[in-house]
């Protein structure tokens, strides 16, 4: 069974910083892209930062050049750095991962159980 372990979120004044972290553990043969996405009140989930197993980068128009997606492979574990924050980035962000449980198992969606990230004076 996967796991997606995320923590870091919290209360923060606009322009301020936080560290988003996530965890895998359990069954992994191996994960492929991992990523991040958010949903605040009233709004769809979208996209935020999604990044592959070979390093490459993507970004949401909103957060680009403010925020930053990371890996290390070797801790199975994927990282938001969020600088210079913005009331409009309050919403609940949820980790993202394909994971591949086993070497006779497909390939499969994983989701963390979300973390609030509020901005506010």
């Amino acid at each position: 069974q996967v796991q997606l372990v995320e923590s870091g979120g919290g209360l923060v004044q606009p322009g301020g910083s936080l560290r988003l972290s996530c965890a895998a553990s359990g069954s992994i043969f191996s994960i492929g892209a991992m990523g991040w996405y958010r949903q605040a009140p009233g709004k769809q989930r979208d996209l935020v930062a999604i990044i592959s197993s070979s390093g490459t980068t993507n970004y949401a128009r909103s957060v680009k050049g403010r925020f930053t997606i990371s890996r290390d492979n070797a801790k199975n574990t994927v990282y938001l750095q969020m600088n210079s924050l913005k009331p409009e980035d309050t919403a609940v962000y949820s980790c993202y991962a394909v994971i591949r449980p086993t070497i006779s198992t497909r390939y499969n969606d994983y989701w963390g159980q979300g973390t609030q990230v509020t901005v506010s004076s």
